[in-house]
């Protein structure tokens, strides 16, 4: 029996691990991914980049024509909408489990963007998509669902704010207020990725529509906006090491004094935290996956540079430095260890859904980034100062993943949570080491030894 070709671009023993869990018609369409995304991705990335002009004048009017081929290309081969599973989502979901997702989300998380952009499995649409799925009502699942499934159209959400400590969601100063059978909105937003595409159909706005509220996570709800909406006011594009991301952006966005009608409410009122919390947490391990991806990518950029029988220096190849072998060796243990984190995250939302699985999320939501960062920046440091122009793909990649280190959740906010959750184990801690020295005493007694302190 050949070898599946997903391993020869992931780690063959922990394809080895995980291929049982994985059911005929996934291994299929993974093969089919891995060929699409290293046969039509990769060598389309130079010429997607190529095809977004300079001029600011048409730089966020423009979609690359690759990129709409690729897209027919991943849809005629089945390769579409793969994150959506079909066990939670019955209606509209693909027959995937999440850790065959995952390992898909790895394949496609190679390219950065653009291979998850050609499968219509690309954030911030994917989290929107699994909103409207999830709580969206029939109106509202054909009027924004069908499109955004269909890869007609694009999306946002908007919730972090400009001059608030956003980090904590409940600070959020965006007014969402009735007035009679609508929805007023106002605030100021920022970091709203997928504003400035042309694209861009609907934003699903968080904001406070009860500020009073007793309890604090139930003072915000969410609000459908269509992007078109008079008072919807795209500022600029933020850039991030100086990449702006176009044609799709990370844009400032005004909301003053936007109507929509009470039907665009989603979910209900009060309920915003619910719905996010929905949302942030597949969208955070869909974040995770891709960098494992990312990570793998760089590394093997980097061992194609360190073995060119061209590059030496005092009088070695690079490969023959005893740094660059331990940067290579280093980079190899962090991504297998960092797989696997995410493989089991992705494992216990299968079991049971986000919401079971936040400490796995929120572990691997802080030590997957950093993990990636530091791989791509040993493979930026063996190009010499060629790994930080534009003549590789590496600083662009490492510009991508320091944006995870805020998105969906600083670090610190999860480490936070998860340090609280590990300590609040300690009753447990204190009962197991009482019960076994309970049983050290009675054994040293049925022994005739004085136990010793």
């Amino acid at each position: 029996m050949s070898a599946h070709p997903v391993a020869a671009v992931t780690s063959p023993s922990t394809w080895a691990f995980i291929e049982d869990k994985f059911r005929p018609h996934a291994k299929e369409m993974l093969a089919k991914l891995v060929d699409f995304v290293q046969n039509e991705v990769v060598p389309a990335e130079r010429v997607y980049l190529a095809q977004i002009p300079s001029d600011p004048a048409t730089r966020w009017q423009t979609i690359p024509p690759i990129l709409e081929e690729l897209k027919a290309k991943a849809r005629k081969l089945g390769l579409w909408n793969m994150f959506l599973s079909k066990t939670h989502y019955p209606d509209v979901g693909v027959d995937l489990t999440n850790l065959e997702y995952a390992v898909m989300a790895e394949v496609m998380g190679r390219t950065g963007a653009l291979a998850s952009m050609a499968t219509n499995c690309a954030a911030p649409d994917t989290g929107n998509m699994e909103v409207f799925a999830r709580y969206g009502t029939p109106t509202q699942k054909k009027a924004w669902l069908v499109d955004l499934m269909a890869g007609k159209t694009r999306s946002s959400f908007a919730m972090t704010e400009r001059f608030v400590a956003s980090s904590d969601a409940t600070n959020i100063k965006t007014s969402i207020r009735k007035e009679g059978n609508d929805i007023v909105i106002n605030g100021h937003k920022w970091w709203i990725s997928g504003a400035g595409d042309p694209r861009c159909a609907v934003h699903l706005v968080m904001g406070k529509s009860d500020p009073n509220n007793p309890d604090r996570y139930q003072q915000q709800s969410i609000v459908i906006v269509p992007a078109n909406t008079p008072g919807v006011k795209v500022i600029r594009p933020m850039t991030v090491f100086g990449y702006d991301d176009a044609p799709e952006g990370h844009c400032e966005v005004i909301y003053e004094n936007v109507r929509v009608p009470e039907s665009n409410l989603i979910a209900g009122w009060g309920r915003g935290f619910e719905v996010i919390q929905g949302r942030l947490g597949p969208g955070r391990i869909h974040h995770c996956m891709r960098s494992i991806g990312l990570a793998q990518r760089a590394l093997d950029i980097m061992i194609e540079r360190i073995t060119d029988p061209t590059r030496k220096t005092f009088g070695k190849h690079l490969y023959e430095h005893g740094t660059i072998v331990q940067n290579v060796a280093l980079s190899r243990a962090e991504i297998e260890s960092a797989r696997l984190l995410v493989l089991s995250a992705a494992h216990q939302i299968d079991k049971a859904r986000a919401k079971g699985a936040m400490k796995e999320i929120g572990i691997a939501k802080f030590v997957v980034p950093s993990m990636a960062l530091g791989v791509v920046d040993r493979a930026m440091q063996s190009f010499g100062a060629e790994g930080l122009s534009q003549d590789t793909p590496l600083a662009y990649f490492y510009s991508g993943l320091r944006q995870l280190r805020y998105a969906d959740g600083p670090d610190e906010v999860h480490i936070q949570q998860i340090g609280r959750k590990e300590i609040g184990r300690a009753p447990e801690l204190k009962k197991l080491s009482e019960a076994a020295a309970q049983k050290e005493k009675q054994l040293f007694a049925e022994a005739g030894l004085k136990a010793r302190l």
